[in-house]
C-alpha cells in the first residue's frame, strides 16, 4: 500500500530550505534530514540535482535579476533553474517545474511577496532559455557548477584530467556494497541476487555494484549482516593494510583504526583479519554508528570517543602492529555524494586540514612498533591533503619508507565512459593512499 501523494510545490519548498541552509553554511545532510519524512526522499533528490547545477542557476539568476531577492525567495528560484534548464535531464516539464515554483512561493510566508518575480524570472527564462544559456555558458563556474577556485587548482595539480574529474563530479554516485568475507563471498552473493532480478556486477576483491540504488532493508542479507554499503575506492583500505602485515608469534595483531567512524573500514579490518582493533573518533555520536555497524555485522572492537592527536589520553602503551589514519580532510574525492560539498568549502580549508593531518600523522607514528605499517588516507583528490602531506611526511621521518601503493585515486564513472587512466576499472569516489613502513 502506497502513501498519500506529495504535490510537488511541497518538495520543492523543501529542496529550496535545504539549499538554504547551504548556503547558510550547513550541511545537506543535516538539513535533509530535518525534512519531513513524506517529503525527504523526493526533497534529497531535488536539491542534489539543484546542487550539481548550482552553478548554472546563479549565473541564469544574475542575468534575468541583476539584484538578488531575499535568500528564502533566491534559493527558490534557484533551485528551480538548476531543475529546468537542462531539457534532457529535467526531472519534470519544464512548466510543471515553474508552476509548482510558483505555487511553493505563493504557499509559504518567506516567499509570499515575491511569487510574482519568481514567477515573471522564471517565465522570461522559458522564453529566452537558448540565449540565457548561451550566454552562461563563458562562465567557467556555469558550465562545471564548481567553484572557481576548485577549478583552477585541479587545472593546475591534474592538467590532463581536470575536466574529467569534474564531470565525474556531478554524476550520480552508484550504490555499491562490501560482502562480508567472514560470512560469503562475491560471487554467491552475486547469483543470489540476480536470481531475484537484482542486476549488480563485481568491482574488486570484496564489492559489487547495484545496478539501481536500493533502500537497505530491501537487499537480502542486509540486516543479517553478509554486506555492508561502502564505495569501491574506500574498500581498498583494510586489504592494503593488512596484505603482507606480518601476525607477531603468540598473539593477535593490534590495530588502530584512527578517525573512525562510522566504521565501514574498521568493519572490513575484522572481516579480513583475527585482530584486536582499537576505533577512535573524536565525536561520541558518531562513536555509536561505529558500534551499531560493529553489532550488525557481529563484530567487535575496542571503540573509544577520543582524540586521536592525543594518545596520551587514551593509549595504553602498547606499541599498534598497524595503523589506518583515515584522516579528516575537504571531502572534494566525494562530491558525487555530497553535491554541497563544493560550494561549502574555502580554498583556505585545504591548508587548515593539511595542518591537522600533519599532526595527527605526527602523533601517532610513535605508537607504531618498528616494522609496523601505517596506511594513511584522505578522500580528497587536492595534492596538499595527499601526495605532498605524505613526502612531507616521509622527508622529516627518516624512519618512514613510502611503498607501493595507489597514491590519488581521482573520481570516476568509469561505467559511463571519461575514464582516468590511473584508476581501477569501474564506478568509484577519488581517494588518496599512501602505505608507510616503519623501520
Amino acid at each position: 500500500m502506497t502513501g498519500p501523494v506529495v504535490p510537488l510545490w511541497r518538495q520543492l519548498q523543501a529542496a529550496a530550505a535545504v539549499l538554504a541552509a547551504v548556503r547558510r553554511g550547513e550541511s545537506a545532510t543535516a538539513a535533509i534530514a530535518a525534512v519531513a519524512g513524506e517529503l525527504r526522499p523526493g526533497a534529497q533528490a531535488l536539491v542534489f540535482q539543484a546542487l550539481r547545477n548550482l552553478g548554472r542557476a546563479d549565473a541564469l539568476r544574475k542575468h534575468l535579476a541583476r539584484r538578488a531577492p531575499p535568500p528564502d525567495a533566491d534559493a527558490l528560484l534557484c533551485c528551480a533553474l538548476a531543475l529546468c534548464w537542462n531539457e534532457d535531464h529535467a526531472p519534470y516539464d519544464a512548466f510543471t517545474l515553474v508552476d509548482q515554483a510558483v505555487e511553493a512561493a505563493k504557499r509559504q510566508s518567506t516567499t509570499r511577496s515575491q511569487a510574482n518575480f519568481i514567477n515573471a524570472c522564471l517565465r522570461r527564462f522559458l522564453r529566452e532559455r537558448e540565449a540565457l544559456v548561451a550566454a552562461t555558458d563563458t562562465d567557467p563556474v556555469a558550465l562545471w557548477n564548481h567553484p572557481r577556485w576548485w577549478i583552477d587548482r585541479l587545472r593546475k595539480e591534474q592538467p590532463q584530467h581536470w575536466q574529467a574529474i569534474l564531470r565525474a563530479n556531478n554524476s550520480q554516485a552508484p550504490m555499491t556494497l562490501r560482502v562480508n568475507a567472514r560470512k560469503s563471498a562475491v560471487a554467491p552473493v552475486l547469483a543470489s541476487l540476480h536470481a531475484i532480478n537484482m542486476e549488480a556486477v563485481a568491482v574488486g576483491e570484496h564489492g559489487l555494484v547495484l545496478a539501481r540504488p536500493r533502500p537497505v532493508q530491501d537487499i537480502p542479507g542486509f540486516s543479517e549482516g553478509l554486506l555492508s554499503v561502502q564505495d569501491a575506492a574506500a574498500q581498498l583500505a583494510a586489504p592494503l593494510l593488512l596484505q603482507g602485515l606480518p601476525v607477531p608469534a603468540g598473539r593477535r595483531l593490534r590495530i588502530l583504526d584512527a578517525c573512525a567512524a562510522p566504521g565501514g573500514k574498521t568493519a572490513h579490518l575484522l572481516e579480513l583479519a583475527d585482530a584486536d582493533v582499537t576505533a577512535l573518533d573524536v565525536d561520541a555520536v558518531r562513536c555509536e554508528r561505529i558500534v551499531q555497524t560493529l553489532e550488525r555485522l557481529g563484530l567487535q572492537a575496542r571503540v573509544l570517543a577520543a582524540d586521536a592527536g592525543q594518545p596520551a589520553a587514551w593509549w595504553d602503551g602498547q606499541l599498534f602492529d598497524a595503523i589506518l589514519l583515515d584522516a579528516p580532510c575537504t571531502a572534494s574525492g566525494i562530491v558525487r555524494r555530497h553535491p554541497d560539498v563544493r560550494w561549502l568549502r574555502r580554498e583556505t580549508d585545504i591548508g587548515q586540514l593539511a595542518a591537522t593531518q600533519a599532526r595527527l600523522l605526527a602523533a601517532l607514528w610513535p605508537l607504531l612498533a618498528p616494522g609496523g605499517r601505517l596506511l594513511y588516507c584522505t578522500c580528497s583528490v587536492f595534492r596538499a591533503e595527499g601526495e605532498a602531506q605524505a613526502q612531507t611526511f616521509v622527508a622529516h621521518n627518516k624512519d618512514a619508507v613510502l611503498r607501493p601503493a595507489p597514491g590519488h585515486l581521482l573520481p570516476q564513472s568509469g561505467a559511463k565512459g571519461n575514464a582516468v587512466p590511473d584508476n581501477l576499472q569501474g564506478d568509484h569516489d577519488g581517494f588518496y593512499y599512501a602505505l608507510l613502513d616503519k623501520q
